[in-house]
């Protein structure tokens, strides 16, 4: 049987970057282990790689707290390993009047979170990002960065296996819980302190320690599609709507990435598996118990029945064009190519009062600690957040 001080539950960012600062706290020994070939396999290797800077999130929240200062700690470490990144900025903009009470209340938030963003109006707008289009006002965020999210997870890698200290199993899926070690299908593996940072599949090994017990994860879909050079050159950073600030989704947007190619999307349909890339693909036998709760969302939570009525029409091309169309000035329908990038975004739900999770959830019991909802903003907070967590919650 394998063992370490140390093992967590899944190599996507969350369960890398708290490995990273376990060490700097001084652990012996870590094993990562992970049912794929690789690190950063989902949500961690197909997100768009936008390193936000604290702008929609409720004041005192982890996300709010977290936010800031992951993309500083990203940013400094894309600087030092010589990894790509892209100080981009970011405008948001409003595709009505409607909007613009929403506009000044990410303004508020942001400058409570300690972020920094500018009201601007049309004409600087037309300066920052020619192609966006805004009723009135925008907000410029200029602390808004992109980075490329498998460099950086393998980079992470390479460093924790360097260190001599860390082991990594992939291939290797998590079966169930015994006293103090984890059955996979290769091996046992015995621990000190186990972590789930699981992803998708947190809830399900949370449930297996007995962790979470009103918590369950919805997936839902995040779809792109790719600008044609010619009006990719229109677009210089990245162009947000508002969104609607009671869900957790940013809405349709537009996002150079740090190749020079510009990204539109993510849609946010629900999904029917966790890992539903395709349209049949990735459906399992745990289609029935997602679609179930999906049922129970749709009675229950206005939010949800919204989000069910107006995303699954961006499957087809017309609806994704015009949601896209609303944020710039110039864009036709053969400007946008289909892209292979496919995200799926694990939803934490509360089975209890039906509601979205808006914060990330961070759960223990005894010598095991449980990582629920790792979500946008996940992938910029996770170097502060595994702080957090390492100092917070294992008391390093």
């Amino acid at each position: 049987m394998h063992s370490a001080q140390f093992v967590i539950c899944g190599a996507g960012i969350i369960g890398l970057t708290i490995a990273r600062e376990l060490l700097a706290s001084g652990a012996d020994s870590i094993i990562i282990f992970d049912k794929e070939e690789a690190v950063g396999k989902h949500a961690s290797g197909r997100n768009s790689g936008v390193l936000h800077a604290g702008i929609y999130y409720d004041p005192g929240t982890l996300k709010a707290r977290m936010c800031l200062e992951g993309n500083r700690l990203m940013q400094s470490y894309c600087e030092s390993r010589q990894l790509p990144l892209f100080n981009s900025g970011k405008v948001i903009v409003t595709r009505s009047e409607e909007e613009l009470d929403t506009l000044d209340e990410l303004q508020q938030r942001a400058t409570q979170n300690g972020g920094v963003v500018e009201m601007i109006d049309q004409k600087r707008l037309a300066e920052i990002e020619p192609n966006a289009t805004t009723v009135q006002r925008a907000l410029h965020s200029p602390l808004t960065a992109v980075v490329d999210p498998k460099t950086i997870l393998q980079s992470l890698q390479r460093d924790l296996e360097a260190s001599g200290k860390v082991q990594f199993f992939f291939n290797t899926p998590f079966e169930q819980a015994d006293e103090n070690k984890i059955l996979t299908t290769q091996d046992a593996i015995g621990y000190e302190y186990f972590i789930n940072a699981a992803g998708a599949y947190s809830d399900t090994i949370a449930k297996a320690f007995g962790v979470g017990k009103n918590y369950r994860l919805l997936p839902f879909k995040g779809i792109y599609h790719v600008l044609k050079k010619p009006a990719a050159k229109k677009i210089q950073g990245s162009i947000y709507p508002v969104p609607n600030i009671r869900n957790p989704f940013l809405g349709i947007h537009f996002t150079r990435n740090v190749h020079g190619d510009v990204y539109v999307g993510p849609t946010a349909i629900p999904a029917f598996g966790r890992e539903n890339y395709g349209i049949l693909k990735g459906i399992d036998r745990e289609f029935f118990s997602i679609l179930l709760r999906d049922i129970e969302m749709l009675l229950e939570n206005e939010k949800f029945r919204n989000i069910a009525a107006e995303e699954p029409r961006k499957y087809l091309f017309k609806h994704f064009f015009n949601d896209a169309r609303k944020l710039v000035k110039y864009l036709a329908p053969h400007d946008l190519l289909p892209s292979p990038k496919v995200g799926i975004r694990p939803q934490l739900i509360n089975t209890k009062s039906k509601e979205l999770v808006m914060d990330f959830v961070v759960q223990g019991r005894a010598n095991t600690l449980h990582i629920l909802n790792s979500i946008s903003p996940a992938f910029t907070s996770s170097m502060s957040f595994a702080r957090m967590v390492v100092k917070e919650h294992i008391g390093l």
